[in-house]
């Protein structure tokens, strides 16, 4: 295999805090490797070293000449003043460039250059490159090519940098969370299209099922050790067990033989021997060895709930709308004690509103939230909450509280709750300025949970969160003694919390599913296959077809059903013809989207003329 990039011996840190330390990796052509790593050990660092973006402290990283890069950033860097589609071709991808040429050789009526750049694009056989621009943009719900970026939201614009990226084809792709900001429907999307790819990846994300379905390699970053997995989620999930219980067993072994080795050095004279000096840096080596904990548990998410009263929410009626746009319609629903509802759906159909309404953030066109007495509030917002970067981390959780008093009458001090959340002393005393995205989403995960709530909303909590903290908060919903709303788009997450859901399917209406993610999407693609098996299958024109009807045709009506049989036919015909004419790629750029249209509206066109084929079928 041909290496595209190799790391040797990489090392940074910022200030004091290191990052980490000597480590090496390669990554090779056709691999679609994962990196995982806890929050605040460094992967976006490590993404920009690669990308170029910045520089190790030390180390070396050779990459395979003329390669391509195509890097996500987390957050990513366009020009404000592009229109999307002008931004799309900020590109040094060859179709990308010659295809905006001929754009402005089109614009110019350059006669000469127009036909230059014809035979240039059928050379490259690019006149398919315009297409899946658009094709990508809009299954990223970005419809409007002329808009300018400064007038996109923050989740279209990552969704612009996305699609950017993809239609640039780099031949490797480093990816940084690529679904934060992606609806189930875009993941999903986005999943079979990396599938599919031949690019080589690396990337960085929280979301298991698209790791498990995408990715043929991890590597694990921890304690400043490179661990190498050849396999998908589950397999690395598999073996690293089994590394953590050899690593366990081989601490042990390492504790029974210190034993033995301190008391001969309690026993050897204070002028040891120059021969035993091997045997007394092979003790340090050993009580090192012996002094390592496994460290995959850090996190104990055990603050306790408010009690919780038989009235819990009552909804009745409720309707939000804004302009036309109508989000909730008329949905009545009581919460039971200690269930776990899911909330999924395309965005923009009102998830985020709905959590609003039931807290009474915002008001409701009509309907009533009738809310228990012992309701206690845990809202986690999707934009989080805005610490003061120049604050220490310790300050930031006293001001809420510095003591968090239970129900039994148990307290917790500030500092070992933070402890319990793996920020140790040292990152307690520090800015927040300087912890990672993943880490201050964790801090603010801590400031929910220690106001003790009983009723737990959750919008977007797996954004930016490390899979092992991931793992932990699962444990803890899972034991919570209260109410738990949450939207996600990490289906893993869905799958091991909730005992139903709320399916916003748009126009302000909500379905309640039994269920959780898979079993809600098993159901929706059996049910889909049985209308598909369902529906009227289009019979041939020139079939005869059975006649189980009283009812016969007019005259008219015969004239028109034998018509029609003669027109589809044509209709066909037709469609064929400018299918291989499109396929054989001859077709100048101008011509090639005319025929395309002409082409969607032929089908239209033959799918009305069969359906009414259909209904005087069964009538002849």
């Amino acid at each position: 295999m041909t290496p595209y990039l190799q790391a040797e011996k990489l090392s940074k840190r910022f200030g004091e805090l290191l990052l980490f330390e000597n480590i090496s990796f390669t990554i090779f052509e056709g691999q679609k490797v994962a990196l995982i790593a806890r929050n605040g050990a460094g992967k976006t660092t490590l993404l920009n070293l690669l990308a170029g973006i910045d520089s190790p402290e030390s180390g070396l990283i050779t990459l395979k000449n003329d390669i391509r890069i195509g890097y996500f950033e987390q957050y990513p860097k366009l020009n404000p003043e592009n229109s999307v589609i002008s931004e799309i071709f900020e590109s040094e991808n060859e179709k990308l460039i010659v295809i905006k040429e001929f754009e402005w050789a089109l614009n110019g009526k350059d006669e000469n250059e127009i036909a230059r750049l014809t035979a240039k694009i059928d050379g490259l056989n690019a006149w398919d490159a315009e297409v899946k621009i658009k094709q990508i943009l809009t299954t990223l719900k970005i419809s409007d090519f002329d808009q300018k970026v400064k007038h996109l939201s923050g989740g279209q614009q990552k969704r612009l940098a996305l699609a950017k990226i993809l239609i640039d084809e780099p031949d490797l792709l480093i990816l940084d969370e690529p679904t934060n900001h992606l609806d189930l429907e875009m993941i999903e999307w986005l999943e079979e299209f990396l599938q599919k790819t031949n690019a080589t990846m690396l990337m960085v994300t929280h979301d298991r099922y698209f790791l498990d379905r995408v990715c043929n390699e991890i590597i694990e970053m921890e304690d400043n050790q490179i661990y190498r997995y050849k396999g998908n989620y589950s397999y690395y999930i598999e073996k690293r067990e089994q590394r953590l219980e050899m690593q366990e067993a081989a601490t042990l072994k390492a504790k029974n033989l210190l034993r033995t080795e301190i008391e001969w050095m309690r026993r050897m004279p204070k002028a040891r021997s120059h021969k035993a000096k091997y045997r007394i840096d092979s003790f340090y080596e050993l009580k090192e060895k012996a002094q390592q904990k496994r460290n995959d548990d850090n996190i104990q998410l055990t603050v306790n709930s408010a009690r919780l009263g038989k009235k819990i929410i009552e909804i009745e009626n409720l309707s939000k709308s804004y302009g036309e746009l109508k989000l909730i319609d008329d949905f009545s629903y009581k919460f039971a004690r200690f269930e776990k509802v899911g909330l999924i759906g395309n965005n923009g159909t009102g998830k985020t509103t709905f959590l609003n309404l039931i807290t009474k953030t915002i008001k409701a066109d009509s309907g009533v939230v009738d809310i228990g007495q012992t309701i206690r509030f845990g809202y986690y917002r999707q934009e989080g909450i805005t610490f003061n970067q120049d604050e220490k981390v310790i300050d930031a959780v006293n001001k809420i509280a510095e003591y968090i008093h239970f129900e039994d009458g148990s307290k917790m001090s500030s500092s070992q709750l933070l402890s319990r959340f793996l920020f140790p002393n040292p990152v307690q005393y520090s800015l927040i300025s300087t912890l990672s995205g993943g880490e201050k989403r964790r801090l603010y995960l801590c400031t929910v949970l220690m106001q003790n709530p009983n009723f737990l909303i959750l919008d977007e909590p797996t954004n930016d969160l490390d899979i092992i903290t991931l793992n932990i908060l699962e444990d803890y919903l899972a034991d919570f003694a209260g109410c738990v709303v949450v939207v996600s788009h990490d289906r893993f997450f869905i799958d091991k919390i909730v005992d139903h859901l709320f399916v916003f399917e748009g126009n302000g209406l909500i379905s309640d599913f039994p269920g959780n993610y898979t079993i809600y999407r098993d159901w929706l693609d059996s049910k889909n296959q049985m209308e598909k098996q369902k529906s009227p299958t289009v019979r041939n024109p020139k079939q005869k077809p059975v006649n189980n009807s009283v009812k016969k045709l007019t005259f008219n009506e015969k004239r028109e059903f034998e018509q029609l049989s003669e027109e589809i036919e044509k209709l066909e015909t037709s469609i064929k013809n400018i299918e291989d004419e499109l396929n054989f790629g001859n077709l100048q750029h101008e011509l090639l989207f005319k025929k395309s249209e002409d082409l969607n509206k032929m089908k239209e066109l033959l799918d009305e003329k069969e359906l009414r084929w259909l209904e005087l079928s069964e009538l002849a």
